[in-house]
């Protein structure tokens, strides 16, 4: 999103709620900066729709954090559940202990990283089937839904701002 039309989400806003007059003087180039940094990575048409919708929900004029939660809620991909997940994994490692590389690499990405390797999947088929539905299974779980959550915080923030963090995680890990 450019400035001009940030100015025009703001109009928006302050045509919504007449009592919200924030956006004057100075502060109203100080806010459309900041909302077109914080919102540039998303088209207006999204932004435009979101702050409606928003509108339309809540007496309150909404701040950057809403609009973009609102953002990430209307362009969500369909994600599974943490069940699903499992049982994907649990249909993988059958037959594992002799095509665990080819049944990773038919994972999901996101599902992959947890798993962390073909071998793994390998060492949970030769376990006690018991041990793998109960102990695997739920450590899978609860990693798979904390993972999740994770991606969609990370979801809200502008591609900028993700790029800056995983430069900032990089440089540690060469670092130290």
């Amino acid at each position: 999103m450019i400035k001009k039309e940030t100015a025009k989400i703001l109009g928006i806003l302050t045509v919504a709620y007449p009592r919200f007059d924030n956006f004057k003087g100075d502060k109203l180039e100080l806010a459309v900066d900041l909302w077109t940094i914080l919102l540039n990575d998303a088209p207006y048409n999204v932004v435009e729709i979101a702050v409606k919708k928003l509108i339309l929900e809540s007496p309150f004029p909404p701040v950057i954090a809403d609009v973009r939660k609102k953002i990430a809620e209307l362009t969500r991909h369909e994600t599974i559940t943490e069940m699903e997940a499992w049982a994907i994994v649990s249909n993988a490692i059958q037959g594992a202990i002799y095509n665990s590389t080819e049944n990773f690499n038919k994972l999901p990405p996101l599902i992959q990283k947890l798993v962390g390797s073909p071998n793994q999947l390998r060492d949970w088929a030769i376990m006690d089937i018991e041990s793998v539905q109960s102990v695997v299974q739920s450590n899978f779980m609860r990693s798979f839904k904390a993972r999740q959550a994770k991606e969609e915080q990370n979801a809200l923030l502008p591609e900028t701002m993700r790029q800056m963090i995983n430069g900032i995680a990089e440089q540690k890990k060469i670092g130290g």
